[in-house]
């Protein structure tokens, strides 16, 4: 059965000791950045951190999960595969990417089953959700209340580095063709964030879209915390035919349940642990920057939309989702090996979505 949500597969990494808990404090400020590059180099465990402190020393009101994709281990694992056979997955991807015309009959019908099963695997609504058992508006909307790191010396602020994006371009588009992407986001006080997302990037792209057609901000999603599946889809270049959902539900093997958003006419994994949901500005941007970055060095300071937020909505006890963007080795590098394998068989070198 595929993981429903980040918890299954949290309790599986625990179960075979590939995730440990830290009970002792842990601040969110350089802290957690410290003892992740430590993990990362010794190719060591998932950790929950059970007690964070905030950059003000105060305790969280969550736990932290870091290093959940720390080598290519738990990539595979994550897509319920061993590690020699993500390959396999990339030779999928690239054939839904690029699909040759078949040499013969026979090649033809053995190419059916992976198209009936890509375009089977659409994601279903459902009405109650657990992403929504606790339900934040108005002035109950307060970023400080999840512990986000700050990852480096001389960072400007916290910064969100695991949220699933999700855009949807205007009315024109499928009603279900949605994005998913990766894009840091710079907190800016208790209900706005930049949204640094690079032009040509899914994300931004809708976003000109829009603009182009319409006078209101875009409607936006922020995920933290969703099934393994749908966070790997969200890495992934998937073809332009399918949504991340859809390709979530092929490494799944079983269709994505979303939810529709309190605020915004999106719909988000069922599962997740956190949702920021909002609006990104048309003509409101920010300063970004700056912050550490896979370079080694830091990025140029450079103006990004705004996002505002409209509600938080959540698990009961939710586990917020963190990593840190750096010099090699980061959590990046499985993740590329991942997708290294993917363009091997496309013969493509298409940049993944952060």
């Amino acid at each position: 059965m595929p993981y429903a949500s980040l918890r299954d597969f949290m309790a599986l990494l625990e179960k075979e000791g590939k995730l440990v808990r830290v009970s002792e404090p842990v601040s969110t400020d350089l802290e957690m950045t410290e003892i992740q590059t430590r993990l990362l180099a010794e190719q060591g465990p998932a950790v929950l951190f059970e007690n964070p402190i905030n950059e003000h020393g105060e305790p969280a009101k969550m736990p932290v999960l870091v290093n959940l994709f720390g080598t290519v281990d738990r990539v595979a694992m994550g897509m319920q595969r061993k590690p020699e056979e993500l390959r396999e997955v990339g030779e999928t991807l690239a054939f839904l990417r690029q699909p040759e015309p078949p040499a013969s009959i026979r090649e033809a019908l053995g190419m059916l089953p992976v198209l009936k099963n890509a375009m089977s695997m659409r994601p279903k609504t459902v009405r109650g959700a657990p992403c929504q058992e606790v339900v934040l508006t108005g002035d109950q909307i307060d970023l400080n209340n999840l512990p986000i790191q700050t990852c480096w010396p001389g960072e400007p602020a916290p910064l969100i580095t695991w949220p699933l994006v999700v855009t949807k371009g205007p009315g024109n588009e499928k009603a279900d063709n949605f994005n998913l992407g990766i894009y840091r986001m710079q907190k800016l006080g208790k209900n706005r964030t930049i949204m640094r997302w690079l032009k040509h990037r899914g994300g931004a792209q809708h976003f000109q879209r829009w603009k182009k057609e319409k006078t209101e901000p875009l409607p936006v999603a922020a995920v933290i915390g969703a099934d393994p599946g749908t966070i790997l889809a969200a890495v992934t270049p998937v073809p332009d035919t399918l949504s991340e959902y859809q390709f979530a539900g092929l490494l799944r093997g079983e269709k994505v349940e979303l939810v529709d958003c309190k605020t915004v006419p999106l719909k988000v994994p069922a599962t997740a642990e956190i949702i920021l949901e909002g609006y990104v500005s048309l003509d409101d941007y920010e300063d970004e920057g700056p912050y550490g970055d896979h370079t080694g060095y830091y990025n140029s300071v450079e103006p990004f939309p705004v996002f505002t937020v409209t509600a938080i909505t959540m698990r009961k006890n939710p586990v917020y989702l963190s990593t840190f963007t750096g010099r090699p080795p980061d959590e990046q590098c499985p993740r590329r090996s991942f997708k290294r394998g993917v363009y091997s068989s496309t013969s493509a070198t298409v940049p993944g979505n952060r």
